[in-house]
């Protein structure tokens, strides 16, 4: 009987929500719902096989699971339909529990301590301004994030571990916030816990800059969330905006604003005699060397993207539009990760690094 249920979720997936091909930027708008360990889910199929299918939720949470795990299968609509503001921010309450009031701003829920609203809402907006000026001045063309992105602040440092657990991530004892490929909201923690100063925000800053970074990417089409390009562009695009110049370049508009000081500080220790080609091909190629050396991986990300949007920022908006338009959850190879690389900055490795160690010996 388990079979024939299987065989039937699988036809009708193909039924209402046709795999998009390669050259689409929008998935397929088919909704079902079924029931996995217990667990209602609905949502919007984007892609699936015998043994898995891919949806993603109406609040934006992306869910994975075996076919033969799924009962109750029924479809609900023909078209996607998130879930409205009122029906998140209810969520968001009803998890959060005592203590949490939610915020809404043009693109944002933002969850925190009660009457801590012009604390936290209004930056994360900013920050969302700044991410649209910077990419449209270079010619990137951004989408509508389909969903209200989601913060959650906490009170204190106890209660983001304790929540972070319980999404099954891993922070370690610096950690002050994380993004969440899965969830897709951001977790972050009021450093300060008592009171609002500058000198308190300016400590979260940047943490909350990074990840916001990543969410932003991630929902307005720089990024897939569904077949993310090499870790060295997501993380060297999130370290990018911890500048000043970056994320308030109204406010800061000369080079030396938009240099993030402590990411070149680590290139100039680590990577600055160590151009011969190999290393940019090696993190193009493969995501291993954040697990051998991340310090020194997120220098290179880093300086590699400064070098890039400073001195070719129509050719790597090309970049990150071809890597954006991959189909979902296919396997992202070396050969096609090298490929697409140099389709656009050429196949002489040795080369672009002596030209990209060339300009980094100039910046002061």
């Amino acid at each position: 009987m388990r079979v024939v249920f299987i065989g039937v979720l699988l036809s009708c997936l193909a039924l209402i929500a046709p795999a998009r091909s390669a050259e689409s930027s929008r998935p397929a708008m088919g909704m079902i719902e079924v029931t996995v360990a217990g667990q209602k889910i609905e949502g919007m199929p984007l892609a699936w096989a015998s043994n898995v299918v891919h949806l993603l939720g109406r609040d934006g949470r992306l869910w994975s699971f075996d076919p033969k795990e799924a009962t109750d299968y029924r479809q609900t609509a023909s078209r996607f339909r998130p879930y409205s503001i009122s029906e998140l921010r209810a969520g968001l309450l009803r998890e959060l529990g005592h203590g949490y009031e939610v915020s809404g701003t043009t693109h944002y829920l933002v969850a925190h301590p009660k009457g801590q609203k012009d604390k936290w809402a209004q930056r994360f907006e900013d920050l969302y301004r700044s991410f649209v000026r910077y990419f449209s001045v270079r010619g990137f063309e951004l989408e509508k994030p389909p969903f209200p992105l989601i913060g959650i602040v906490c009170p204190d440092r106890k209660d983001f571990e304790r929540r972070a657990a319980g999404q099954g991530v891993p922070v370690g004892s610096g950690a002050l916030g994380f993004y969440d490929l899965t969830t897709n909201r951001i977790m972050v923690y009021d450093v300060a816990e008592k009171g609002s100063n500058e000198e308190n925000w300016q400590y979260s800053a940047s943490t909350i800059i990074h990840e916001a970074t990543h969410q932003m990417a991630f929902n307005t089409g720089v990024q897939s969330r569904y077949c993310p390009p090499p870790l060295w562009v997501v993380e060297g695009l999130a370290t990018l905006f911890e500048a000043v110049g970056i994320h308030d370049s109204q406010s800061h508009q000369q080079q030396d604003d938009r240099i993030n000081r402590e990411r070149f500080h680590d290139y100039r220790a680590m990577i600055a005699d160590r151009h011969d080609g190999r290393l940019p091909a090696e993190l193009t190629a493969t995501d291993r060397f954040f697990d051998v050396a991340p310090m020194a991986a997120y220098a290179e990300a880093w300086a590699m993207t400064f070098y890039l949007v400073e001195t070719q920022p129509r050719k790597f908006a090309r970049y990150l539009a071809i890597m954006a338009s991959r189909p979902p959850f296919v396997p992202y190879t070396a050969k096609e990760r090298l490929a697409d690389f140099t389709s656009i900055f050429g196949s002489n490795w040795r080369l672009f690094d002596a030209q990209f160690g060339r300009y980094m010996d100039k910046v002061e």
